[in-house]
């Protein structure tokens, strides 16, 4: 990990060059007292505009004591307007600088790539459809880096390049579902000096049937030990609350008979990861598939099988059950996007956090019973 030290801003010097959208002619409230009062209202456990406009109430002193607030607490109705049409390019880059000062880099560090919607961001009387977001999650750092809105969870493809050009990811390993498993997807990953994991479904019939068929008719006959003298296998085990978890992973870097290796930037090697749950009297298995670059070897290939897992598990699955996302009626123009990175900015904050042992919605309502906590996670990301 790179010993580099980052001069962290304030939460004020963070936004001050972001454009207001307001007519200047009926300015109530500074912009930076709107978005500051947001995040901070998102860390108490305020999930919408009206809770974000009493949490400004009851805290009104102690946010004076850093904020003008000329004219008092903004209303619901103000916080929802301007987060609406707020320029969300503009408001992420923000977030892009501000999480750069957070991150550290680390050697062959896994980003896991892949796409969230949030349901009932979804309008009514516009025929709105859900905003879907594809993020990029650093599995070490416990940081989102970034995140990018697209129409349909089938723009992701077109979405993927575009976010990991405003990605500084040189030297990791990027992990994408079968969604993103793209010939052009994998130039860019290459191009930006990284190497990938990329999982095989029905989406690149010729590739997944001729890796599939390989494995069972080359490598699966193969006793255990062979393949473990081979390097080409490695097992782990986990034991938790009477589940089993078995998890076997296969890599094989002779990929010279491939009749698609051309296709595919820097295509190295490829993988067979198996899964093995048993709980109670139940018992499943599910194996998949994949391809990738120069990975070292097999332990480092099921170090990032297991790191992709990391967005789902402390990434999407954190934001439904710790904000509440999926019940966020935020829907108005852009309000849905912008909440949606402030959930993420207040997200990096609570796992860099980690003397106390609670998950996510256990630390916002410490935040919000304890001044002193909330000063301390607020300044794992910002000077203070």
């Amino acid at each position: 990990m790179s010993t580099e030290k980052k001069e962290k801003k304030t939460l004020i010097e963070s936004f001050e060059g972001l454009v207001d959208p307001r007519n200047h002619d009926d300015i109530l409230h500074k912009l930076i007292d709107i978005i500051a009062i947001t995040i901070l209202a998102m860390m108490c456990g305020a999930n919408g505009w009206n809770e974000i406009e009493l949490f400004g109430k009851s805290k009104e002193s102690w946010l004076r004591t850093f904020l003008e607030l000329p004219n008092g607490i903004p209303s619901h109705d103000t916080f929802n307007r301007v987060f609406s049409r707020l320029d969300p390019k503009e408001f992420h880059q923000c977030f892009m600088e501000w999480v750069s000062l957070l991150y550290e880099k680390v050697s062959r560090e896994i980003v896991a790539l892949d796409g969230k919607t949030v349901r009932r961001s979804k309008g009514t009387s516009k025929n709105q459809k859900p905003i879907h977001v594809v993020s990029a999650w650093a599995n070490t750092n416990k940081l989102v880096l970034g995140q990018l809105n697209v129409n349909e969870k089938s723009n992701e493809i077109t979405a993927i390049p575009e976010l990991l050009k405003m990605l500084d990811i040189n030297g990791c390993i990027i992990t994408i579902d079968a969604m993103g498993t793209q010939t052009e997807i994998a130039k860019t990953i290459i191009e930006s000096g990284t190497d990938y994991v990329l999982a095989l479904k029905e989406n690149q019939n010729t590739l997944h049937d001729d890796v599939e068929l390989y494995f069972n008719e080359e490598v699966l006959k193969k006793g255990k030990k062979e393949l473990v003298k081979e390097d080409i296998y490695h097992i782990t085990l986990e034991k938790d609350h009477g589940r089993i978890e078995k998890r076997e992973y296969y890599m094989v870097k002779d990929v010279s008979w491939l009749e698609q290796l051309n296709r595919w930037p820097n295509l190295s090697a490829i993988g067979m990861a198996v899964f093995e749950r048993q709980e109670q009297d139940k018992t499943s298995v599910e194996t998949r598939l994949y391809s990738m670059s120069k990975i070292k070897n097999v332990v480092e290939f099921s170090t990032a099988v297991r790191g992709h897992w990391g967005i789902e598990n402390e990434l999407h699955w954190c934001l439904d059950m710790g904000f509440r996302e999926d019940e966020s009626r935020a829907r108005k123009d852009h309000a849905a996007e912008n909440l949606n990175i402030i959930r993420h900015m207040t997200m990096n904050m609570f796992k860099k956090e980690t003397s106390l042992k609670a998950g996510i919605a256990g630390k916002r309502l410490k935040c919000g019973w304890d001044e002193n906590y909330l000063k301390k996670v607020l300044s794992t990301g910002f000077q203070i």
